[in-house]
């Protein structure tokens, strides 16, 4: 059955409510869906999604609507991060027995954790459509020079790569047999660096006319002060150079995967969504901008995915264009524990026993992304049947983590 709490229902206190669609809350996370409320920048109320849990400044989970304000740390920094699905004309039963040699195809075909591909690896037309935003980013704001070790050679030669933590490259089958290739990446270091610089900005710009933010993570550029415009900009930049990164990188699992399958062309309806991001949308009569930080858009029949953790289930659905969730849903399972006390409360047993049947990495490395580490996906979706509709349910078959 689907849930939803609400906070500061009749907003006496001058707070701002919350609607919560789901009752398993940490105390972390009310505190920070509480200080959001606070601000006066909220418009109508604070949306907090299924796999909601305590993130850094604003919750992760959480659809904030603003009026004529951006908060860069809602956003976070790793702008425009989210999910890529394709479906290929290739059957279960038609997969290799063994697929560790595909997962190492994978592997060589994409570089995973901090490291880069030695050579711009991916299509030209896909740098000259993001080269003039880089030029500006890097003419008006010098700091990001450094920050950055060679910027230019950073985020061209990081295009179509994964990165580490959460993200992850899977082969999946769905509930019809057919075979699925699904990805979660964002905007690597360039839009890390993107992130901090501004979050930084937004702190010395508040410090200097309001002294009484309840966190100040949470921060913001108002529309007409010094850095809204730029960081509009940027964050726009970023999130279309996550958009283009997973594009990149799904033609590079594509390639990869080939030698090892039956001749297969990919469906055209593939699925390329953001999870961290901003965007201008109308909700309740007013024009505002829309921060989903782990939150995917579900407009009606819109196509998101949702994933599962590592051995979990993932689905793709079909947005039912609820409006007291700004039109969105979950981006997931969402943690229950921290990476520190999952590595804590783990062996590389329970890593093996939870990922039994899976291609994947089974070392002490991927501990924090054990499956025990997150909410229960069955639990989640049922809480959300009233944002979204599944259209398939995957499960993994093989897994590349960062």
């Amino acid at each position: 059955m689907p849930v939803k709490i609400e906070l500061n229902k009749n907003a006496s206190n001058g707070h701002h409510p919350v609607k919560i669609y789901t009752r398993d809350v940490e105390q972390g996370a009310l505190t920070q869906l509480k200080n959001l409320a606070q601000l006066p920048i909220i418009h109508s109320h604070i949306s907090a999604m299924p796999d909601v849990h305590m993130g850094v400044g604003a919750t992760v989970g959480s659809v904030i609507p603003t009026l004529s304000a951006i908060i860069p740390a809602a956003v976070g920094v790793d702008i425009g991060c989210g999910m890529s699905a394709v479906r290929i004309t290739v059957k279960s039963a038609q997969l290799p027995d063994n697929l560790s040699q595909m997962r190492s195809a994978i592997e060589r075909a994409v570089p995973v954790g901090l490291r880069a591909h030695k050579q711009v690896s991916v299509r030209m037309s896909a740098c000259k459509r993001l080269a003039p935003g880089a030029d500006w980013l890097f003419e008006k704001h010098p700091t990001l020079l450094k920050m950055l070790k060679q910027p230019q050679a950073t985020w061209t030669k990081q295009l179509g790569t994964l990165g580490s933590g959460n993200h992850f490259i899977e082969i999946c089958i769905d509930e019809n047999k057919d075979v699925w290739v699904m990805l979660h990446s964002g905007s690597r270091g360039i839009g890390n660096a993107i992130g901090r610089y501004f979050i930084s900005l937004a702190k010395k710009d508040m410090g200097k006319h309001i002294h009484n933010l309840p966190d100040k993570d949470l921060a913001y550029f108002s529309q007409g002060s010094e850095h809204y415009a730029d960081y509009v900009a940027a964050v726009n930049w970023a999130q279309e150079y996550a958009r283009i990164n997973r594009e990149e990188m799904m033609g590079l699992v594509l390639r990869a995967i080939q030698p090892h399958l039956p001749g297969f062309i990919a469906d055209r309806s593939a699925i390329n969504c953001h999870h961290n991001y901003v965007n201008r949308e109308m909700h309740f009569g007013k024009e505002v901008m829309v921060t989903r930080k782990g939150a995917i858009s579900a407009k009606q029949g819109e196509l998101g995915i949702i994933p599962g953790s590592m051995g979990a289930k993932s689905y793709i659905v079909s947005g039912k264009g609820d409006s007291d969730s700004f039109c969105s849903c979950s981006h997931g399972a969402g943690r229950v524990m921290s990476r520190t006390a999952a590595r804590k409360q783990f062996r590389k047993t329970d890593l093996i026993e939870q990922t039994k049947g899976i291609e994947c990495r089974k070392d002490k490395g991927v501990i924090d992304e054990i499956p025990a580490a997150y909410k229960n996906i069955d639990t989640v979706m049922a809480n959300q049947s009233d944002l979204v509709e599944v259209v398939h349910t995957l499960r993994q078959v093989l897994c590349v983590k960062g």
